[in-house]
């Protein structure tokens, strides 16, 4: 008789508020309904309830949508969603639950993962549970978010926080970026890389990368910084300087960082740290190369080297990532969060 446990998806309920933003809302479902395991199996289920019976929910457009579970749905989540609305009531004015939504709430088991995307962040301050941690929202609320609710430590220039046990997202976009982030976390970058293919996405932006505020559109006749990103993701095996990035879009280095920033909201440093960090994760997962092979191929140079940015981006080292996210291996969704 086998000893292994009997699969199960990992359960996610997004959670639909009247005044929801349809976009948002289908997010979860576009991200955690694509990845599979090396047995074709779906790695999660997600389903979509209200803190009503089953019936219509209001959107912030011309059409309502039909909601099939209610708020007994929450509780077998393994990861509950809570995206944007526009109509949260005394949530939103006041910082403060309403019956039937903290009755909704109840219903969450402890342990669950909880996450929002964008405004959904009211819902939970409101019920206590980002008090004395870092969160983030959309740039334009994040003043009016810290004044109502001072316990928490705001940050408006980021893409999403992660907490281990509660996650949060800027608007709309970065609730992408977030749930590609968790399904990276539970199941490795591999996955995730392809969800993103598939979806059409870039496949990695940090969550500390800055939300795009204030910045206009840029001028197409102006030169970008794009040759040069692809340019450099093709040598990152290769010691890569920031003048040899500048040259490629025949700038002087001091254009080429302000413009690198314009567009991609990190410095070039940082970025290749990011590219190379990502290799790495990904040839950790798919290949048998050593740890040294691995960091030469990353562009790390030295294993020391490498080690030091996984630990600083992922709590772990290259052989403890190795060991959890094996391609194709289930895998503990806290491994990589240091819960």
């Amino acid at each position: 008789m086998s000893s292994e446990p009997e699969f199960r998806p990992h359960r996610v309920a997004v959670l639909a508020l009247d005044g929801l933003l349809p976009f948002e809302l289908g997010i979860p479902h576009r991200i955690f309904g694509r990845p599979k395991d090396a047995e074709g199996r779906l790695l999660y289920e997600v389903v979509t309830c209200s803190i009503r019976p089953p019936g219509p929910v209001r959107t912030d457009a011309d059409f309502d949508i039909q909601v099939g579970s209610g708020p007994e749905a929450l509780a077998t989540a393994d990861t509950v969603i809570i995206p944007a609305s526009y109509e949260l009531g005394p949530v939103f004015e006041e910082g403060v639950l309403t019956d039937e939504l903290a009755a909704a709430l109840a219903h969450i088991r402890p342990g669950t993962r909880l996450a929002s995307i964008c405004t959904g962040v009211y819902v939970l301050a409101a019920a206590g549970l980002l008090d004395g941690r870092p969160a983030t929202t959309h740039w334009a609320d994040a003043a009016r978010f810290q004044r109502l609710f001072p316990k928490i430590k705001v940050d408006a220039d980021v893409l999403f926080i992660d907490e281990g046990d509660v996650l949060t997202s800027a608007g709309v976009a970065a609730g992408i970026d977030l749930c590609l982030h968790m399904v990276r976390r539970d199941h490795g970058a591999a996955i995730a890389n392809d969800v993103a293919r598939r979806t059409v996405v870039p496949p990695h932006r940090d969550g500390g990368q800055a939300q795009y505020i204030h910045r206009p559109v840029p001028d197409p006749q102006q030169a970008s910084t794009t040759n040069a990103r692809a340019w450099a993701l093709g040598r990152l095996h290769e010691p890569l300087q920031l003048r040899d990035m500048a040259e490629q879009e025949s700038m002087s280095v001091r254009t080429f960082t302000r413009r690198f920033r314009e567009e991609v909201g990190v410095s070039p440093g940082q970025w290749l740290t990011q590219q190379r960090v990502e290799r790495a994760r990904y040839l950790l997962e798919s290949t048998d190369l050593s740890v040294d092979q691995v960091a030469a191929e990353a562009g790390f140079g030295t294993a020391q080297s490498m080690r030091q940015h996984l630990q600083t981006a992922l709590g772990v080292t290259p052989t403890s990532y190795r060991r959890t996210f094996r391609a194709g291996s289930q895998t503990d969704v806290h491994a990589i969060s240091g819960t």
